[in-house]
This record gives structure tokens, C-alpha cells and sequence, in this order.
């Protein structure tokens, strides 16, 4: 890819990121006040409604092999990678699926949340050590 196209990709990206992150933002919001703050049913549903449209996207390029164009990647990596970073945690994991990968299926999806979890925990037990 040449510089050109490369500035024109990460201009793509960073528009739909600031879009999708924005929504997220007002989503979460509104749904968290709507259903109060004992559970994450904002980012809850970002996160499902996020999964639900990157499917939407990804069978709808897939279908028109399109999914090296500009207007792809605003949408996936941009808009919805912006909105949550989960759906593309599940397309990646559903094309290995869908591939056969099932071991490397299994191991994405224990590794990211299992070893994500425990990630977070050090990062937050490091600080609260630290910072009194």
C-alpha cells in the first residue's frame, strides 16, 4: 500500500472511530440511565448491538467482495471497532470458526477473555497498591 492510500485508510478509520466511540458514549448513557447503575446494560448492549451489526456489514460485503473497500473499512474498523472493539473480537473469532480454526477459535476467545480478565485485575490491583 502506498503512502497515499495508507493516509486515506487511517483518515477512514479515525472519522468512523470518532463516530462509533461518540455513539457509544450516548448509547451507554441512555441506557444506563434509563436502567440505573447495579449492571453494565449500556455497554451490554453496545457491545451485542455492535456484534449484530458488524454481522450485518461483514455478510454484506462478503456477499458484494468488497471488503477491501474504503466504505468497508470506515464502517468495520472505524464506526463499529469506535463503538466496541467486542465485535470485532467476535468476527475474528467467527472466521475462525467458520474456517474450520478450532483450535485457534478456542484458545482467541479463552485467551482474550480469560487472560484479559486477569490482565485488567493486575492492572487495577498494581494501582490500587500504589495510589491509596
Amino acid at each position: 500500500m502506498d503512502s497515499r492510500n495508507m493516509i486515506k485508510s487511517i483518515l477512514m478509520v479515525g472519522v468512523g472511530s470518532f463516530l462509533g466511540g461518540a455513539l457509544r458514549y450516548l448509547l451507554s448513557t441512555l441506557i444506563k440511565s434509563a436502567a440505573g447503575n447495579g449492571f453494565p446494560w449500556g455497554t451490554l448492549a453496545v457491545n451485542l448491538a455492535g456484534c449484530f451489526l458488524f454481522g450485518v456489514v461483514y455478510a454484506i460485503f462478503a456477499k458484494m467482495a468488497l471488503q477491501g473497500c474504503n466504505l468497508y473499512l470506515l464502517l468495520t474498523t472505524g464506526v463499529l471497532g469506535g463503538f466496541t472493539t467486542f465485535s470485532a473480537f467476535t468476527h475474528e473469532a467467527f472466521l475462525m470458526l467458520q474456517s474450520g480454526n478450532y483450535w485457534g477459535f478456542i484458545s482467541y476467545v479463552a485467551a482474550s477473555v480469560g487472560v484479559g480478565l486477569l490482565l485488567l485485575a493486575l492492572g487495577y490491583f498494581s494501582v490500587s497498591c500504589v495510589v491509596k
